[in-house]
């Protein structure tokens, strides 16, 4: 049985950073990132961790670092703690099947998120102004509905919240003509390998988002890539267009907490067995559909 763990301790490892679900630690010029089996909903990080989680998001992201490396190269460096340096090995026991050693990049300040369906704020964007982040679309599409071509709708980055989506001219405001432009092209060349994939897997790859930053003047991408948390997945199976999907994600986190009186502020209600229970199984499902491996 692997233990849940929803945060970790690396006495003598500086921490450098702790997210909602990641925490990050500074190994000489690199970084070692950590996934706990947290899980957080309307930005609240809850009680209870999600058995697994954390081993799925990781392998995961392995998965599709190898699957798109002719694409584009990756920050990883190892995933085997057997090659991590000496002095992490005593902490195998948190670090085996939920880490990876990278390399340390100057990450760019924006998100880079690529559609192919109308879906989560890119629908309120849409109902709203007929248009995301500015790219103006056809009228009368239905939530859910597949976008004529896949787009690229950045947003930027917020330490805390929801990231703001933003148009493609701010993304130049911001990171310069070049830099957006590669970035753009990027993302969308990776969201067609994977969705073609996922499709190939009976999923749905409906949006996902990507981070990339710069090493020794390369551009990597980084962070996680195409997982259950970055990504909205949708059987293709029960895939019926005019309203929310079923998902490979915290779906039922979410339905259960709406069902709740609490006001959506810390402390988060802790979520009874069944609904961690289903959870779990829902993001292994997305692992194996998608890899064809089982966790």
């Amino acid at each position: 049985m692997v233990p849940v763990i929803t945060s970790t301790s690396l006495p003598g490892v500086e921490r450098v950073a702790s997210g909602k679900v990641r925490d990050v630690y500074a190994v000489g010029d690199d970084l070692l990132i950590v996934a706990t089996d947290r899980i957080s909903a309307f930005d609240c990080i809850l009680p209870q961790g999600i058995p697994g989680k954390g081993r799925v998001l990781t392998q995961m992201s392995l998965f599709w670092f190898h699957l798109l490396k002719d694409l584009v190269p990756n920050h990883l460096i190892t995933a085997t703690v057997d090659h991590y340096p000496k002095h992490l090995l005593e902490y195998r026991d948190q670090l085996e099947g939920r880490s990876m050693l990278v390399k340390r990049c100057r990450m760019e300040p924006v998100e880079c998120v690529a559609r192919g369906y109308v879906s989560g704020s890119g629908w309120k964007d849409y109902q709203a102004s007929g248009s995301i982040c500015g790219i103006p679309l056809p009228a009368g599409l239905r939530e859910s509905d597949r976008l004529p071509q896949p787009i690229f709708t950045p947003a930027s980055k917020a330490e805390t919240g929801h990231d703001e989506n933003i148009s493609f001219a701010k993304t130049i405001d911001t990171v310069g003509q070049a830099t957006a432009e590669l970035l753009r092209d990027l993302t969308l060349k990776i969201y067609a390998r994977a969705a073609e994939h996922a499709e190939s897997r009976g999923i749905i790859l409906a949006d996902t988002k990507f981070e990339f930053g710069w090493h020794r003047g390369e551009l990597l991408l980084g962070d996680e890539v195409l997982t259950p948390d970055s990504s909205r997945y949708w059987p293709r199976s029960d895939y019926a267009p005019g309203g929310p999907q079923k998902s490979f994600d915290k779906q039922f986190v979410r339905d259960y907490l709406e069902t709740l009186t609490w006001d959506k502020r810390p402390p988060a209600p802790p979520l009874p067995p069944d609904v961690i229970e289903k959870t779990s199984r829902k993001y292994h499902e997305a692992y194996e559909r998608i890899t064809g491996l089982t966790l």
